[in-house]
């Protein structure tokens, strides 16, 4: 089936599928986008007043902790994830819990990871394309090679 497909509707079929990736990825970035939650006991501040459950605000998103904060443990948190984020709790007060990923790093990392994939695609079609030429030109010698043989 794939094979009777012709050059055109097999680069239009990528493309399609290409911006649907990127079209998924858009829409799943913004529904996933939440600022409100539940605060779990062991992600943050020992000294803390909020209580478990408690609903909360987040007023810094997550980022990574300096190495200071991890080598001093001046931030108890950072110890544990190595990330950190400031919420603020129902009843007012602001606090430092740790989270598992920080958003643009992993989205800074994911663009890396595409930009190598589309360099090495890009990259293969050009030596692709080159050693058909390549290849193409041997036949037309050697069929032009018959040719003056048989005259």
């Amino acid at each position: 089936m794939i094979e009777s497909c012709s050059k055109k509707r097999m680069l239009l079929g990528i493309t399609l599928l290409g911006g649907l990736t990127i079209l998924v990825l858009i829409i799943e970035s913004h529904w996933t986008d939440h600022t409100t939650g539940k605060i779990f006991v062991e992600n943050i501040e020992a000294n803390s007043t909020c209580f478990s459950g408690e609903d909360f605000k987040i007023i810094s998103e997550c980022n990574p902790c300096t190495a200071f904060e991890i080598a001093s443990q001046s931030i108890g948190v950072c110890t544990k994830t190595r990330y950190k984020e400031i919420v603020e709790c129902k009843s007012g007060e602001k606090i430092i819990r740790s989270c598992d990923r920080v958003a643009w790093l992993e989205e800074r990392t994911f663009w890396k990871f595409e930009s190598f994939a589309f360099s090495g695609a890009i990259i293969s079609c050009i030596i692709v394309f080159w050693r058909e030429n390549i290849l193409r030109q041997r036949v037309i010698r050697k069929v032009a090679r018959q040719l003056r043989g048989s005259v």
